[in-house]
């Protein structure tokens, strides 16, 4: 690095980026002064394309001594999937969009060519310090600094949704600490995973009432481990309350579903925030599934999770799984998390599963529920119970059982 780089302004901005580094844990060592430098020349070039918000940066491809990027209007990305004022068919097809905002974002010079002549646009040039060395960890920052300018496609993210029973009736000061409360326990059952190396890179944004949380992580294990996140949380909350003599720790509901959405960065003064948002058919379902959930219920959406890229052998895998056997598989490698400590006793073993009829000889089916919204639309969901075994200490049940289900939640069928 040049020495006039070594500035107290040079430093700053070095560690102003920082959280890209973050979040690709253990490989920041692997890059250079000079290379992080290079990123963070790159990083202001491109919020200046971003134009406070005004533009969305769609793809980039490497070319000579810096690199291209697709730069659109932010409400062009409607416009191109958009019937045309004089009548004339879209500009693009919604599936050829979907999938430009999908997955990795670079292309090659050919692919940027192609895109660029598609949605008639000039493609910018950004002029860097020094050509880019390619390495995977400096791919990857860029990865991260594209989609923070623009908007990404997830075909199949897991989220689920805790809400505050009753929060709309608090009093201000009791509605701040219930979602500290809640915010706590979000981050200690994220501790309390990352010691038994389980690994979970949750986001969270707010619901109102509480919060929608999902893992940064792609595929089957991740979404797996965000349902036992979800439970670790719920317990968390549960022994808080049982010790609390106030309102400051709230009641809680959950839902947890499987579904496409849109993850963006909203702005945050004139800068877009590192921290991401989603909306999307998976956030829909979870609010409308919440509005019929009871005190203390724990929900799961009827949906198909995405296990194509699971390590397993492609003739021996189905392309989807239902939510029954996700949660088959979740109880599957429960086993993780034993050994795990709530509340001074260890965990000696915990059983996820979802509710249904007795049918004697200690089997049960699995009771579907229709739950109609306000709308008048109608989704299946199911009801779920966790089991969390200790020591020597009584067990932390969660959920409710089959039998307390009310008619707001009328049995559909039974499987």
């Amino acid at each position: 690095m040049e020495l006039d780089d070594l500035s107290q302004s040079g430093i700053r901005r070095i560690a102003d980026f920082s959280p890209y580094l973050d979040q690709i844990a253990g490989l920041a060592q692997e890059m250079g002064l000079r290379q992080r430098s290079n990123l963070v020349h790159l990083e202001k070039c491109l919020h200046q394309q971003w134009s406070l918000g005004q533009n969305s940066i769609l793809s980039w491809a490497p070319l000579d001594d810096g690199l291209l990027v697709l730069v659109v209007p932010h409400y062009a990305i409607a416009e191109y999937t958009s019937m045309r004022s004089d009548g004339r068919a879209p500009q693009v097809s919604s599936h050829f969009i979907t999938e430009l905002i999908s997955g990795d974002r670079q292309l090659s010079l050919t692919q940027m060519q192609k895109v660029a002549r598609l949605l008639d646009v000039e493609p910018v040039y950004i002029a860097l310090r020094q050509a880019l060395t390619r390495h995977p960890v400096e791919t990857q920052i860029i990865e991260k600094m594209i989609r923070r300018y623009g908007i990404t496609y997830v075909a199949s993210r897991a989220v689920t949704l805790f809400d505050i029973v009753g929060f709309s009736l608090l009093t201000p000061f009791e509605q701040m600490t219930q979602l500290n409360s809640l915010s706590y326990s979000l981050n200690s059952a994220h501790a309390k995973m990352l010691e038994q190396d389980v690994g979970i890179n949750f986001a969270r944004s707010s619901s109102g009432d509480g919060f929608y949380v999902w893992n940064r992580d792609d595929g089957l294990e991740a979404n797996v481990n965000l349902y036992h996140f979800m439970h670790i949380v719920l317990a968390d909350n549960a022994i808080a309350r049982s010790k609390s003599l106030s309102k400051a720790v709230p009641r809680l509901r959950a839902c947890f579903h499987v579904g496409s959405c849109y993850e963006f960065h909203q702005a945050e003064g004139l800068n877009p925030t590192m921290h991401d948002f989603i909306v999307g058919d998976v956030t829909i379902e979870l609010a409308r599934m919440i509005d019929a959930a009871l005190p203390g219920q724990i929900l799961v959406g009827d949906f198909l999770a995405d296990v194509n890229d699971m390590d397993e052998d492609p003739a021996q895998t189905q392309a989807n799984l239902d939510a029954v056997t996700f949660l088959q598989r979740a109880q599957g490698n429960l086993s993780k998390l034993s050994g795990m400590v709530f509340s001074g006793e260890r965990v000696t073993a915990i059983k996820c599963y979802l509710t249904g009829e007795n049918m004697g000889g200690d089997q049960f089916n699995i009771r579907r529920l229709h739950i109609k919204d306000k709308h008048g639309l109608s989704r299946v969901a199911y009801n779920a119970k966790v089991n969390i075994y200790r020591e020597s200490a009584q067990p932390i049940l969660l959920g409710i059982e089959d039998k307390k289900l009310v008619e707001k939640l009328q049995p559909a069928e039974k499987i």
